[in-house]
């Protein structure tokens, strides 16, 4: 990526980072970069939650002391919740149901910083029953297949605020939503 030599001078001339892609790539891979880009932003949790369906896994910390795991998880974006799946003996599992606070992202793994896009997340996370659970089972067995042969619970995570970061919209732009 050319994008090295050029920083110097976007960075003496204080252009937009728009404007870092085009000098780096040319105007037409800027234009296809950008192409169906809308630049005027759009109600942020909508564009958040276009970004959460296309992901699958978030990683979820909480505890004393501190502990972080990795799950596949479903996004309900009609309550703001994520649905994952994990045994209550694992030790995240355990230190669900002593402490609920949980904090996570959820990213990609681009490999152009133009294309960075990562949410980080806090909640209260919480065992599923009766039709919740049914409701989420379905959700998580249409999205995971494989999951139809586990028989580890369901939780939900209630979200209470989600921030992205999204570069594609200019760096370091950040989308916000908070549970009210």
């Amino acid at each position: 990526m050319a994008l090295l030599p050029v920083l110097p001078s976007v960075i003496a001339r204080r252009q937009s980072w728009p404007k870092v892609y085009q000098l780096a790539h040319g105007a037409k891979g800027f234009l296809r970069s950008f192409q169906g880009v809308i630049m005027s932003e759009p109600e942020p949790l909508q564009a958040i939650t276009r970004y959460l369906q296309k992901q699958h896994v978030l990683s979820v910390c909480g505890g004393s002391p501190v502990w972080c795991a990795n799950c596949f998880y479903v996004f309900d974006a009609e309550n703001v919740a994520f649905w994952l799946m994990t045994e209550e003996k694992t030790r995240h599992g355990s230190q669900f149901v002593r402490d609920p606070q949980v904090a996570g992202t959820i990213n990609g793994q681009p490999k152009s910083v133009m294309l960075i896009k990562g949410v980080q997340y806090t909640g209260q996370v919480s065992l599923l029953t009766g039709a919740a659970e049914e409701k989420a089972r379905r959700a998580y067995i249409k999205r995971f297949p494989v999951a139809a042969a586990a028989s580890a619970p369901l939780w939900e995570i209630a979200v209470s605020e989600l921030k992205m970061v999204d570069n594609a919209l200019g760096f370091g732009k950040k989308l916000s939503w908070r549970r009210e």
